[in-house]
């Protein structure tokens, strides 16, 4: 089922997932428009004419000034009347990979008040190198984004998603449920901070928490990189599994549930 709701995915210099972003969500039934940030900041298109926002991942401007820094930047001095009023309404927005590290320097994750300062950060993966690898990713708590989830397979490609905080801050978001995704083994037991299940070395295994009031998404790994079965890093191992079974391959991955659960959030 489709929803009349629609996206708007962020595209500007150097992000460069707005495309597999936006199919991802056509294929759970949501339409939506790749804008760049430019057109927001004159005027073009406004934000309020949408329902869900996008931040995909990339290197936005290259990371020139840290990861996802320069953009939140530019958002904070150019639109921060409109993204406060677009957070007031029943709205939800989402950050993937560049676009958690945008959410975090703009202090829409964790949120525990108004005033959103910077509590968390995305710091340099533990091994100092950029990780691509597919990894797993169980969800840490119900909530509309994880309904029906089971877990998540899908790549990360990041230099710096290595996810930090204080202890007062790990221990309000963990109390609170925030937490949404920690990366976990093959068997979907903890990773543990062990390598490459935990490909970066992040605290308590984190791979995504939300806002204080669930509507906004940070996460740090790419579902919309593989959204079908022949995407999946390991889909022959899987198809040849399945075929000795005599079970029917599927056609999409694991992975379009978690957009399907936002087309969801919208119909209801």
């Amino acid at each position: 089922m489709t929803t009349t709701a629609k996206a708007l995915v962020m595209s500007g210099y150097g992000i460069n997932s707005e495309m597999e972003t936006a199919v991802a969500l056509m294929r759970a039934g949501m339409a939506s428009d790749i804008v760049h940030i430019n057109d927001l900041i004159a005027g073009e298109k406004t934000l309020s004419d949408y329902r869900l926002l996008v931040f995909p991942g990339g290197f936005s401007y290259g990371d020139d000034m840290g990861a996802g820094n320069a953009c939140a930047n530019r958002v904070r001095n150019n639109l921060w009347s409109d993204v406060e009023e677009f957070l007031a309404g029943d709205n939800l927005v989402l950050g993937i990979c560049n676009g958690f590290q945008i959410l975090a320097n703009l202090g829409l994750v964790p949120a525990f008040d108004e005033d959103r300062p910077r509590e968390i950060a995305l710091m340099p993966n533990r091994k100092g190198v950029l990780e691509c690898r597919f990894v797993t990713l169980k969800p840490a708590a119900e909530n509309l984004w994880t309904r029906g989830i089971t877990h998540l397979y899908c790549p990360v490609s990041h230099g710096e998603g290595n996810f930090t905080c204080s202890e007062e801050t790990l221990a309000r978001i963990e109390r609170e449920g925030m937490v949404a995704f920690r990366y976990v083994r093959d068997d979907l037991s903890p990773a543990g901070g062990e390598y490459p299940y935990n490909p970066n070395g992040a605290l308590a295994d984190i791979a995504g928490i939300t806002s204080a009031d669930g509507k906004v998404l940070g996460l740090m790994p790419h579902p919309e990189r593989a959204m079908e079965f022949v995407n999946l890093y390991d889909w022959p191992t899987r198809k040849e599994r399945l075929k000795r079974e005599g079970k029917p391959l599927p056609s999409e991955s694991m992975n379009m549930q978690f957009f399907r659960n936002i087309v969801a959030y919208f119909r209801e």
